[in-house]
C-alpha cells in the first residue's frame, strides 16, 4: 500500500476512476487519498465540487473539471473565430505587413478597444499555428514567407568597377535627413535566371515607389537601364529630380547620360553596404510579395507594374506618420513650382 502523502496534486480521468469505485465500495475519503498517495484534502475537494449528492460520477466529474478549466482561461484576442481575426487576416490578404495593420488599428480605434492589437501579437499567432493551411496561407501573406523568423544571409558582390562614380560619402549632407524633397534610391530586381529584370526608385521623403519595366533582350544592360529610368524619372517635375543613389551595379555604368538626361547628380554606395540604401532596400521586399523570386519579370507590362507601385503607394507607413506615400508624395508635387501629373 503507498505512503500517505499531504502533498496536493490534480487528479488524472483515471484518479477520478478509482475514486468513483472506491466510493461504491465505501472507503473514506482518507482511505481513497491513501490508495492514490495524495492529499486527504484532494479528495474532499474534488467530490464537493463534482459530487452529485451522494452520487460520484467520473466521467461527469471530468466533464465539470475540463469545463471550468476553460471558463477561467480567457480566449485568446486573436483567434480565428473573432471579428479581429477576420480584419487581420482580409488586410495581409492585401499584403499589408502586421505593422501597418497594428497602426492602423491604432489610430482607428482608441486605447484598450478590442480591436487594437500589436504587430508582434499577430506575429506570434502566426508562428504559433500547428502546421496546416492556415498557418500556410498566413505565412504566404508576409513580405518574407518564411517559416522561421530568421535575418536574410548576405549575398556576395561579384560586380566591376564603374569609371568616374561620386561616392555616397561626398553626397550633400542635408539628403540623410530627408527633409528635402526630390532624393530617390534606385536598384533591380532580377527575374528567373536573372533573365529578365524590373527597376525600382524610391523617393527618400515620401517613400513612393515607381517601377520601371526594361526592354528585351539585356534588360539589365547599361543602355536599357538608361534609357527606361530616364524616360521614368523625367515625368516628375523638375524640383523632385535632385539626385539618385545607387550601388555599384554595371548597369549604372552610362550614369553620366543619366544626369545630363535627367538633370540628377548619382551617387554609389560602398561595397556589400545596403543599408545605404536602405528605403529601396525595403521597398524590394515589399515588391517582391508581387514578384517572387524566380518570376519571369518580362510578361509584366508598364501598366501592370504601375498597379503594383499604386498597391504599395497606397499602404500607411509608420516612417509618415501612418500617412500613404501617395499622399505624401501628392503634397510635394502641390509645393513645387512646376509639377507633373504623372505619379509613375
Amino acid at each position: 500500500m503507498p505512503k500517505p502523502t499531504n502533498s496536493y496534486r490534480h487528479l488524472k480521468p483515471e484518479d477520478r476512476m478509482t475514486i468513483a469505485s472506491l466510493m461504491l465500495q465505501s472507503y473514506s475519503q482518507r482511505d481513497i487519498a491513501t490508495l492514490l498517495g495524495c492529499s486527504a484534502s484532494t479528495v474532499s475537494r474534488e467530490l464537493m465540487r463534482n459530487a452529485q449528492g451522494k452520487t460520484y460520477d467520473s466521467q461527469s466529474a471530468q466533464r465539470a473539471c475540463q469545463h471550468r478549466r476553460i471558463a477561467s482561461r480567457p480566449q485568446r484576442k486573436l483567434h480565428t473565430e473573432s471579428i479581429l481575426f477576420g480584419v487581420v487576416h482580409t488586410l495581409m490578404r492585401s499584403r499589408w505587413s502586421p505593422e501597418q495593420i497594428a497602426l492602423t488599428l491604432g489610430q482607428t480605434y482608441s486605447k484598450g478597444h478590442e480591436l487594437r492589437v500589436s504587430h508582434e501579437t499577430i506575429y506570434n499567432y502566426i508562428y504559433a499555428q500547428p502546421i496546416g493551411e492556415l498557418r500556410k496561407d498566413l505565412i504566404a501573406c508576409l513580405r518574407q514567407a518564411n517559416n522561421k523568423r530568421t535575418p536574410r544571409s548576405k549575398g556576395q558582390d561579384r560586380r566591376g568597377q564603374i569609371p568616374d562614380m561620386l561616392s555616397i560619402h561626398v553626397r550633400p549632407p542635408e539628403i540623410e535627413d530627408r527633409q528635402f524633397p526630390g532624393h530617390w534610391e534606385g536598384d533591380l530586381i532580377k527575374g528567373e535566371a536573372n533573365a529578365s529584370a524590373v527597376g525600382t526608385l524610391v523617393e527618400r521623403t515620401s517613400r513612393l515607389l515607381m517601377l520601371v519595366k526594361l526592354p528585351n533582350p539585356k534588360p539589365a544592360s547599361a543602355a536599357n537601364v538608361l534609357q527606361a529610368f530616364t524616360d521614368k524619372l523625367v515625368s516628375n517635375a523638375q524640383p523632385l529630380r535632385q539626385t539618385l543613389t545607387y550601388d555599384q551595379g554595371r548597369e549604372m555604368a552610362l550614369h553620366k547620360q543619366l544626369t545630363q538626361n535627367s538633370g540628377m547628380a548619382v551617387y554609389f554606395c560602398d561595397p556589400h553596404s545596403p543599408w545605404q540604401r536602405g528605403s529601396n532596400e525595403n521597398m524590394n521586399g515589399l515588391v517582391r510579395q508581387y514578384l517572387p523570386k524566380g518570376t519571369d519579370l518580362s510578361g509584366y507590362s508598364q501598366e501592370q507594374l504601375d498597379a503594383i507601385a499604386d498597391e504599395i503607394n497606397n499602404r500607411p507607413r509608420k516612417g509618415l506618420g501612418v500617412r500613404s506615400p501617395l499622399s505624401v508624395y501628392r503634397e510635394l508635387l502641390l509645393n513645387t513650382p512646376q509639377h507633373s501629373t504623372l505619379i509613375h
